[in-house]
């Protein structure tokens, strides 16, 4: 191995750790969002908001372990959590805009999954907060998972 192809690969390492880095922040500042909004604010989750926090939450723990060990192999075991995450979280959206019907919502008793319970800068909603969370997650595993192993 030549110098050159050393220091490309060390390169390679770093971009990769910094992508699980990222994506773990991400997923740490929307876990910690979602009990802020849920705890604090008291704002009952729906049906909805609960499958995309069964797949945020266990993000922050695999996350965490790859980008402190450094193992970039820990995209392959949150890229399914978070591609689940990201379809919930787009059929929230369809929902809450009106493109998908209330009464085939799965929403039965408790929180409506598609009543707008809070809304930042007149668009914003909770859900499009979940997909953009989702999405960014979804481009950094991506990313990570793309860089040469060494």
């Amino acid at each position: 191995m030549n110098k050159s192809s050393a220091l490309n690969s060390c390169a390679a390492s770093e971009r990769q750790w910094l992508y699980l880095l990222l994506s773990w922040l991400v997923a740490l500042i929307s876990t910690l969002g979602a009990l802020y909004l849920g705890e604090v604010m008291g704002l009952e989750p729906c049906v909805l908001c609960w499958y995309q926090r069964i797949a945020m939450f266990p993000l922050v723990l695999i996350l965490a372990i790859a980008a402190y060990t450094q193992d970039a192999r820990g995209a392959r075991y949150a890229l399914p959590l978070a591609a689940v995450g990201w379809l919930i979280a787009l059929y929230h959206c369809l929902l809450y805009a009106g493109f998908i019907p209330k009464n085939i919502q799965p929403c039965g008793k408790g929180a409506s999954c598609a009543e707008q319970k809070l809304e930042l800068v007149g668009f914003i909603t909770i859900p499009l907060m979940s997909l953009a969370a989702f999405s960014i997650i979804l481009l950094l595993l991506w990313a990570a998972s793309k860089e040469p192993q060494k």
